[in-house]
């Protein structure tokens, strides 16, 4: 019989939680520097740089890899023979696990989790409580998976009741399109299959804690019906030409898991679950003889990787941009932006559309005349930071509030992350506005680009407030420009032609 302590395990749960929000994974940093190395779009290869920097930034500032910290998912697995010395539940020990990792002084993890989410979506405070599934197992251990899953990756997750007859590969290669870029590509694909509809997706969340391997997988040759499958999705999803951060390029999937369960004979429920280019997961198993904490990786595992804008980057002061200087922008083109950027996301833009209806108007203060809005909800600074980790969030959240804005505020451009839908890029024409796109996944590069940053609206929102940031440099790509072009449409159009003319060749 082995004993295990209260403080062993909350202990344990906040460690994890610290490293996975600097450390990615070793095999992820290799599968990253593989697709970096092979990349033929430019576009894709400078996101990928840009993550793989800001990887490393990371891992020596022990700071967070994305602003979005994640929702916490724990699986855990209890041995019969186990006891407990604690006067805490499991659950509330591993709670308080995560409390102390998201409060933790030196490296404060943004708190995304909202109680009541039907009605006053009141934020916890401390991203608790975890979603956590338990299996009680043979043996006199406790063996424990905990991840940190983003919210724009979470978002895009599929599921559907197939019919037994119906192929998987055909629905994965119809559905992966529609999933945009929000989830950032290129990461790793989660399917579950079978049981009932509930358990398919958590053996998607499941096999999402596995290892990236597939290129070992690929050499060696697949050895079961599910290995087969792996590969073939892999090979075609990768055919699509979405590439990194979908803006067109050879790599879409780093890794395809697959999970399956025994099922109804009438049945074949399927899940597919994305995880992003912050993919954050550890494991760690309890024997009763202390706290079982990760090991820090070696600082040399990370590629020596070096991005700048270039010469024909076109810096923009946002303090004296027109309209007439963004008629100039081309689609793809890269902006390094200097001067000051209002800050909002979901809460907030549905917050100025009730006062606008209202007719009471904008807050004082709050002016978006022939400004930028950039799609953000920041990691609190520490030491000297002016603010944490600031990348971009899913823009396509934003699209019902666009017309909106840049009908009633004077707003004239956007700075987010992933694609924008048809009307919203049709409104972006009609007003001769422009829609820019951040690297997903480089938050904290990107915040080192922020000189200062203060709340002017909304303080009681969080991390959700409306800021005002002072960036020097901001680099960011042209996504929409004045005209209506999108570059999420016409780089992977582009791209999976040129993938597609390439096997012709090959099977020739």
């Amino acid at each position: 019989m082995t004993t295990i302590k209260q403080e062993d395990l909350i202990a344990s749960v906040a460690d994890a939680l610290q490293f996975i929000s600097y450390y990615h994974p070793k095999d992820f940093i290799d599968a990253m520097h593989d697709a970096y190395l092979k990349e033929e779009s430019q576009a894709a290869k400078d996101a990928i740089a840009q993550i793989l920097i800001n990887s490393k930034m990371c891992a020596e500032g022990r700071r967070p890899i994305c602003q979005d910290t994640g929702i916490v998912t724990v699986f855990a697995k209890i041995g019969m023979d186990v006891s407990w010395d604690a006067e805490l539940s499991v659950t509330d020990m591993i709670n308080e696990g995560v409390r102390q990792a998201y409060q933790h002084p030196d490296n404060v993890l943004r708190a995304s989790i909202l109680a009541d989410p039907l009605g006053a979506r009141k934020n916890t405070g401390d991203n608790t409580p975890a979603v956590i599934h338990y299996e009680v197992v043979e043996g006199d251990k406790v063996e424990i998976d905990v991840a940190a899953k983003g919210g724009g990756s979470e978002n895009k997750s599929k599921m559907v009741m197939l019919n037994p007859s119906d192929d998987l590969v055909d629905w994965v290669l119809k559905t992966l399109p529609t999933m945009g870029a929000g989830w950032c590509p290129p990461g790793m694909l989660g399917i579950g299959v079978g049981g009932t509809a509930e358990k398919s997706a958590v053996l998607a969340k499941e096999v999402l804690m596995e290892p990236i391997d597939i290129h070992e997988l690929i050499a060696r040759g697949p050895q079961s019906r599910l290995e087969e499958l792996r590969i073939e999705i892999f090979e075609k999803a990768n055919q699509l030409g979405i590439g990194a951060q979908g803006l067109g390029g050879l790599t879409t999937v780093l890794d395809v898991k697959i999970k399956d369960y025994p099922t109804h004979a009438a049945s074949k429920p399927v899940t597919m679950i994305p995880n992003c280019a912050a993919t954050r997961h550890a494991h760690f198993v309890l024997d009763g003889s202390g706290p079982s904490l990760q090991t820090p990786p070696d600082l040399s595992d990370w590629p020596s990787i070096t991005w700048d804008a270039g010469p024909s980057a076109r810096h923009v002061n946002l303090d004296t941009v027109t309209k007439a200087d963004m008629l100039e922008w081309q689609p793809g083109e890269t902006l390094l932006l200097s001067g000051k950027l209002l800050t909002g996301r979901d809460a907030a833009h549905k917050r100025i559309q009730s006062l606008l209806d209202s007719g009471e108007g904008l807050p004082d203060g709050v002016d978006f005349t022939n400004r930028f809005i950039y799609y953000v909800g920041p990691v609190d600074a520490v030491r000297d930071e002016a603010v944490g980790p600031a990348g971009p969030t899913t823009a396509t959240r934003m699209d019902k509030f666009t017309d909106m804005m840049l009908e009633q505020t004077g707003l004239i451009g956007m700075v987010g992350k992933a694609e924008r839908g048809p009307a919203t890029v049709d409104s972006i024409a009609k007003h001769q506005s422009v829609y820019l796109m951040a690297v997903g996944g480089a938050a904290y590069l990107v915040s080192k680009a922020i000189t200062d940053a203060k709340v002017i609206a909304f303080p009681e929102l969080g991390m959700e407030a409306i800021h005002e940031f002072t960036v020097k440099d901001m680099p960011v790509t042209v996504a929409v420009d004045t005209r209506g072009e999108a570059v999420h449409t016409t780089g992977p159009a582009k791209w999976k032609s040129i993938i597609s003319d390439r096997i012709k060749v090959e099977v020739a």
